[in-house]
């Protein structure tokens, strides 16, 4: 009896996660979210290049850092689709305007979500609303 309601306990389980606990935001300026279960992990150093080496993308660039000030400073923004082929830049150009954000002053949170985890936006995302004292910007 105790092994079948043991069974049981565990596919609820993994039906219905426990929800993530809060992190430590002063951690780090940068988390990654996982699932199974879910978390966010901090990455207390970005791997990423200064935003003046990213060539051939200034109008991408451009829109992308004043709308990403703009949002860092409490003001409403824009949602932002970068798009293009892996390997072109995309995710180097978002780490890269994060972190002149972060030279500015301005505090902002980034968050990594990798392309298998998308179905579980909505749970992280109600994660990121509890953290009412912080920005975010997910990537």
């Amino acid at each position: 009896m105790s092994d079948d309601l043991s069974r049981i306990a565990d596919a609820l389980e993994r039906i219905a996660p426990a929800p993530a606990s809060a992190p430590d935001w002063t951690a780090a300026e940068a988390f990654v979210w996982h699932t199974a279960p879910d978390r966010l992990d901090p990455v207390p150093e970005v791997a990423r290049v200064e935003l003046s080496l990213l060539v051939a993308v200034d109008r991408a660039r451009n829109t992308l850092l004043e709308n990403t000030l703009q949002f860092a400073r409490g003001y409403p923004a824009n949602n932002a689709l970068l798009w293009g082929a892996r390997g072109m830049g995309k995710s180097s150009l978002v780490k890269a305007v994060h972190a002149e954000v972060l030279r500015q002053g301005l505090g902002l949170k980034i968050v990594e979500l990798s392309r298998e985890d998308l179905p579980s936006i909505g749970r992280l995302l109600a994660h990121l609303r509890a953290a009412r004292d912080h920005r975010f910007l997910l990537f």
